[in-house]
């Protein structure tokens, strides 16, 4: 995975050092306190993977001007504009391995730059003059607000059903990196047989990654993951791997599960113990085997393109996000 993760930044070196100067360039003349605490976390080891979406999109549609990065990095801005407001719901404490904005800054500053940030994103989205794209973004936003809801609404329910959790992601996540290749094809004039293709490939992507990231909450470590393990059910977060090993467990078993998710002081025994009940009653497998059949689908999406280095990247990516570690 080391190898495949260098190989594509290799390829997308010269993308990646644009979106970097875009997303620097966009804060510079705003307040001081506004890009320091943006800069916190947006320059704090992200993986830049919807903007870099959309870069790779836009080319593989055929996009020749010059807005693609400073466009790409809306998606970016909006992102960290959650992850910012997520904490603070959350009372996260540490993310990418930093302590979290609110805890240096305070609760309202952290709002105030992530509602900012949303507010930036638009007014780069409205440059564009192109209603389309405008109304994509701004239903993108919505529905990362409404998953975000959602997520709330079932805030330390250990009834969550699969169906309400696949709801939650499409909208949390999925919609976003689906809105970012999207809107690639809207910029670059391209067929609605392509638009509906990068559409694809960026909403089954979404999932995908979605998945994932809830997986290595079980199987990865604090020191690699950026963030505290066992943090999801800490807040109250319950992720398909624990809906469907509640659900497949024998009564003694779900009672053991549901005592530890219930505490949210577990030790690290207790968290140890719930792994090992979440590999015998299938969990991690079926999240990893859903997730695979996502990442099929968004590979084969691109299937109506012809082979290019865009496509081959852009199915490398793929790749990567199923077998990701952090």
């Amino acid at each position: 995975m080391k190898d495949l993760k260098q190989e594509i930044l290799a390829m997308v070196e010269d993308d990646l050092a644009a979106i970097e100067e875009a997303l620097e360039k966009n804060l510079n003349p705003y307040l001081d306190l506004v890009s320091e605490v943006a800069r916190h976390i947006l320059f704090s080891g992200g993986k830049r993977i919807r903007p870099l979406l959309m870069v790779l999109s836009a080319r593989l549609c055929g996009y020749e001007g010059d807005y693609d990065k400073t466009f790409s990095i809306i998606f970016e801005y909006l992102h960290t504009a959650t992850l910012l407001h997520d904490d603070l719901v959350d009372g996260a404490s540490v993310r990418r391995g930093k302590p979290v904005a609110h805890s240096i800054w305070g609760n309202s500053v952290s709002i105030l730059v992530g509602d900012f940030l949303v507010a930036r994103s638009l007014s780069i989205c409205a440059k564009t003059e192109r209603m389309k794209i405008v109304e994509v973004i701004a239903e993108a936003t919505e529905k990362m607000c409404q998953g975000e809801i959602r997520q709330l609404m079932h805030k330390g329910s250990l009834n969550l059903s699969e169906e309400e959790y696949m709801e939650v992601i499409r909208h949390k996540t999925a919609i976003l990196f689906q809105g970012a290749c999207r809107v690639s094809a809207i910029i670059a004039d391209a067929s609605k047989e392509k638009e509906k293709a990068v559409s694809g490939y960026g909403y089954n992507l979404g999932l995908a990654f979605q998945m994932v990231d809830d997986l290595l909450d079980y199987t990865s470590e604090t020191t690699v993951l950026g963030k505290e393990i066992g943090a999801d059910l800490k807040e109250g977060k319950l992720t398909l791997p624990v809906i469907y090993s509640l659900k497949a467990a024998g009564l003694k078993d779900r009672d053991l599960m549901e005592k530890i998710i219930k505490n949210r002081n577990f030790s690290v025994n207790d968290f140890e113990t719930l792994i090992e009940l979440l590999e015998k009653y299938g969990g991690i497998s079926y999240t990893q085997q859903l997730a695979a059949q996502h990442i099929e689908k968004a590979k084969k999406a691109l299937s109506i393109f012809r082979p290019s280095e865009t496509k081959e990247i852009l199915l490398k990516v793929a790749d990567y996000v199923l077998n990701r570690k952090a």
